[in-house]
């Protein structure tokens, strides 16, 4: 029988075994590769976790209006909420010890949307309107991303004393462009404007008009018309007269190689806001 020392005899001597050198290698640099990976990864993460937002007011803005491209204007409230409230708390903090002029606000704009580019793009239109002895200033844009998608904004100012400060903001009728057209006063204290715009139609232009009064601190609408097609606007003293198409006259008239008539409506400006005052059909 075979003694223990027989036993021991066939143990396989694992501490006299030597790994081939080029395995030996190839383990070393798979684990030095991994270390450098792991290594870049890492610092990719705290880069990314510690980047900062952009600071200057255009670069923010330009980057939130990238977001837009491809987003329907019925998904788009809470970008251009963002966009609106970077734009009006600097026009606050920017105009808090002075009472620029609008040539002023308005460059200011410009600035703040300097970094967009087609299909973005941010239109100011701004107004001022003296007011109580002090001065009232329309601070407004057009936000767009494309032929169709665009937001309106309208901000109204108080200077007075070397400081301004911000009264009411409201939106105008959404795709777009904006134009104001300041009122004659009714009375000392009375501030009424026209803002109003057109977008692109079927194979017109589309006006539509909305006429604002401030009430207290409140911008209220007194009365509005929508998509009038083909319409235009003339303002007088007292009255407002807008010649418009009717759709499917023009659609039903165009079929048969005929002009279609036009219409014009007439309203007297009155201070509850507009009163027709004639309707009638002139030639095309």
């Amino acid at each position: 029988m075979p003694t223990r020392d027989m036993k021991t005899s066939f143990q396989f001597p694992i501490s006299n075994f030597q790994f081939p050198v080029s395995i030996c290698r190839t383990i070393l640099a798979l684990a030095a590769a991994l270390c450098v990976l792991g290594v870049c990864v890492a610092q990719a993460r705290q880069k990314k976790q510690k980047a900062p937002p952009p600071s200057d007011l255009p670069t923010q803005i330009n980057s939130l209006v990238r977001q837009l491209y491809g987003v329907p204007l019925d998904e788009s409230d809470q970008i251009t909420a963002e966009v609106q409230k970077l734009v009006l708390d600097h026009l606050q903090q920017w105009m808090a010890n002075r009472v620029p002029d609008d040539v002023e606000v308005r460059r200011e704009l410009e600035a703040a949307f300097a970094q967009l580019h087609y299909p973005f793009f941010g239109q100011p239109m701004v107004f001022e309107a003296p007011w109580k002895g002090g001065l009232l200033i329309g601070a407004g844009y057009t936000l767009g991303w494309s032929d169709y998608d665009r937001v309106n904004v309208v901000a109204l100012f108080e200077g007075r004393e070397g400081k301004c400060r911000l009264i009411d903001t409201t939106h105008f009728v959404p795709r777009t462009d904006l134009h104001f057209e300041i009122l004659p006063p009714l009375k000392w204290d009375d501030f009424r404007f026209f803002a109003y715009g057109n977008r692109l139609g079927k194979s017109q232009p589309r006006l539509s008009v909305t006429l604002y009064a401030l009430q207290g601190d409140k911008l209220k609408s007194l009365w509005e018309i929508h998509d009038a097609y083909d319409g235009e606007m003339d303002i007088g003293k007292d009255k407002v007269t807008i010649r418009y198409l009717k759709e499917e006259e023009y659609i039903r008239e165009q079929a048969r190689r005929r002009k279609p008539p036009r219409h014009e409506a007439t309203y007297l400006l009155t201070p509850e806001g507009m009163q027709i005052q004639s309707e009638r059909e002139i030639p095309f």
